[in-house]
């Protein structure tokens, strides 16, 4: 295997230069809550440490909250000294930031307030040289997006992409909360923006893992032939957190886990695991394959939604020695709820690659441990030439232990491949055995965190890891048809788990009527 030193500088090597964004402004609405403090402006630090900001970089904070230029900056200073990956704060970089970094108190639904950060942006284009770049950045409930984009709109600062400066602007998820919701949140955005101009952001598509199943699939001729319904038994796809709600019931009782993490991050998963090669890897040409294989996904009936899901609500439980409340006795949560904490899905893709091969997908809070992992689960092979080997201990006489190959996205990013191997001896039998890569042991590196990578590329116009409007209206038509067959049968279907388990004993029933059960972790 090569040395470590040596794969650092080969990769250093072959790593195309990174075109530097020009200078420009990042205007962020909702500037006073915890996502500006604890990934927007870390990210920003992080990347005028790796010197991968454009040569200036105005930040502008625009929020209701009243404080002044100096008290925002000092909160923003703390905010980098607790949540950065780096560490404590360089103040050869805090400071160079600091100095361009703005702070406007000001509600966008009054038109003055508008007005004065339009003045404002002319007047950084001026001192900052950023010529009419503007990044728009909606860290806010999503019910002020309308009034926000309507706002930039009859401002004139919603410009097109243009040789005399551009206007870009990234929504946060949710992007509605059922199929007619994101229909119209988009018809409200390309009103003002051209769809060029949108960047509908999911923080999981930055990270590294999650943007190497690609790498992997298409740049490593071993797996790709066996990527299709010859080879591949089933697919697993798992996003569990050890965490209840946390303080976010009044939000959480109002999405539930099929709006909060299905629709978007299971789904995104599930389009890159599946989908045809691009003909380029240009982003239109992703993104043009992740909205083919969505399509391609059957639709689950609202009258059916009992055979092909599972929901659940986690009660009271144990984390080791620490004790969990129940989802009802959660702040915020209504104590007849019926929201769900959990859910299992079975997904079927009706295309030549994947026919006949089910997708199960589950999430869940409170769960015994955090792990986000796709799992591909190759056929048995056959028992023809080892069937006189002895079995190891777990295994019945007539199974042969399956090939699995798990891309582990968080906590630890890794890839590992599941083999069946004769362990030394006169004895004939077959024991699994692991090939695993870590990606920080491997690389030597830390992965960057995904607002990073999201920042930058908006920044540079790169939409390949952005959502297209058309994407999300597909996801949510195969998602409102499951909530309206779980609201017409509210009273019933809904179970539970104790919290730091691993869900419902009717998700493990749900999996094993297809002969098949979950991977363990």
């Amino acid at each position: 295997m090569e040395p470590k030193v040596a794969a650092q500088a080969r990769l250093k090597s072959e790593t195309p230069a990174y075109t530097m964004p020009g200078a420009c402004s990042v205007v962020i609405f909702g500037a006073s809550g915890d996502l500006t403090a604890r990934r927007l402006m870390p990210a920003l630090y992080a990347l005028a440490t790796q010197e991968l900001l454009p040569r200036c970089v105005s930040i502008i904070g625009v929020a209701r909250r009243d404080m002044d230029q100096d008290g925002f900056r000092r909160r923003m200073r703390e905010a980098v000294e607790k949540f950065s990956r780096l560490g404590s704060v360089r103040e050869d970089v805090w400071a160079p930031l600091a100095e361009t970094t703005h702070y406007l108190p000001a509600s966008m639904d009054d038109p003055k307030d508008a007005r004065r950060l339009r003045d404002l942006l002319d007047r950084v284009d001026q001192s900052c040289g950023t010529e009419g770049n503007r990044l728009f950045y909606l860290a806010t409930p999503p019910t002020a997006y309308a009034g926000i984009v309507r706002a930039l709109g009859e401002t004139g600062l919603a410009v097109p992409d243009s040789g005399k400066g551009w206007g870009r602007i990234i929504i946060e998820k949710p992007f509605g909360r059922d199929l007619p919701s994101a229909r119209e949140l988009n018809r409200q955005l390309l009103e003002v923006f051209r769809e060029s101009q949108v960047y509908r952001i999911d923080h999981y598509l930055g990270k590294e893992t999650v943007q190497n199943i690609l790498a992997f699939r298409f740049g490593n001729s071993i797996f790709e032939p066996l990527w299709d319904r010859r080879y591949v038994d089933h697919v697993q796809i798992t996003v569990a957190e050890d965490l209840g709600v946390e303080g976010r019931g009044d939000y959480y009782d109002k999405a539930g886990a099929l709006r909060d993490i299905v629709q978007n991050h299971m789904l995104q998963l599930l389009s890159l695991v599946a989908m045809e090669p691009p003909a380029t890897f240009e982003a239109e040409a992703i993104r043009n394959e992740k909205v083919k294989l969505l399509q391609a996904v059957r639709a689950i009936r609202a009258e059916t939604v009992s055979e092909w899901t599972v929901r659940a609500q986690y009660t009271a439980g144990r984390f080791g020695d620490r004790a969990l409340a129940g989802y009802r006795e959660e702040a915020g949560v209504d104590p007849h709820s019926r929201t769900e904490t959990y859910t299992a899905l079975k997904l079927t893709i009706d295309n030549w690659r994947w026919a006949g091969v089910p997708f199960y997908l589950r999430t869940g809070k409170a769960l015994a441990k955090r792990v986000t992992e796709v799992t591909i689960q190759y056929r048995e092979p056959p028992l023809l030439l080892f069937q006189h080997a002895e079995p190891a201990d777990h295994e019945a006489p007539d199974h042969l232990e399956p090939n699995r190959l798990s891309l582990r996205v968080q906590p630890d990013e890794r890839i590992t491949l599941r083999l069946g191997l004769k362990p030394p001896g006169e004895r004939i039998s077959l024991v699994p055995v692991v090939m695993d890569f870590g990606y920080r042991e491997g690389f030597g590196i830390e992965s960057p965190e995904a607002y990073e990578r999201l920042l930058l590329d908006a920044m540079r116009g790169d939409s390949t890891l952005f959502i297209r409007g058309d994407e999300v209206e597909t996801a949510w038509s195969l998602m409102t048809p499951i909530l309206q067959g779980w609201q017409a049968h509210a009273s019933r279907d809904l179970t539970s788990y104790p919290a730091g388990s691993w869900g419902p004993r009717a998700a493990d029933e749900f999996i094993a009527r297809d002969g098949r059960q979950w991977v363990r972790f």
